[in-house]
């Protein structure tokens, strides 16, 4: 089976929403340190645009986390793959992932951060499923809302393939 990618989100309509988050934050954080929280590989694209383009001071760090339960859908028990290299306490942590769908994973990560002494913990994703969502979790910034396709591009992938298109893109199956 062959498969194509037809373009959801351009690079250009991607590039000027990631620029007005960036500013957002600025905003919100006037006056503070920012320390951005990469869930990895998806996120890494995403988060080096964003950080680009906010203005107070930054400091990055990575996470790889995944989620299992009994069967092949997420459980929300987060698994550490990569933990934090610094500690979190009094930092104002922003969360950065792809791309939100059931929010269980978010939502205890989320809670397992404040745990670690973070004065606050936000989430960023470029991309939100919000008919997937299965747990109510706050999305503080968020790119885009899609529908609930699959999608490629910009960070995400199918099988290790298409991370590094300058867009979001739909996968279709001939």
């Amino acid at each position: 089976m062959a498969e194509r990618v037809e373009i959801l989100l351009s690079e250009e309509e991607v590039n000027e929403r990631i620029r007005r988050l960036g500013e957002q934050i600025s905003e919100d954080y006037a006056g503070k340190k920012v320390h951005l929280v990469c869930i990895l590989k998806g996120a890494s694209f995403f988060m080096c645009e964003l950080a680009k383009r906010i203005t107070v001071p930054v400091s990055l760090d990575f996470m790889s986390v995944s989620s299992y339960g009994s069967d092949t859908r997420s459980s929300g028990v987060v698994k550490i793959g990569k933990d934090l290299d610094e500690p979190l306490t009094d930092r104002h942590v922003i969360v950065v992932e792809d791309i939100v769908d059931t929010g269980r994973t978010l939502s205890c990560l989320q809670e397992m951060l404040k745990n670690r002494g973070a004065a606050d913990v936000k989430l960023c994703t470029l991309l939100d499923k919000p008919d997937r969502r299965v747990v109510d979790v706050k999305v503080d910034y968020t790119g885009f809302r899609i529908p609930d396709e699959f999608v490629v591009g910009y960070g995400l992938d199918y099988d290790q393939k298409y991370r590094n298109l300058p867009y979001i893109g739909v996968v279709k199956f001939d």
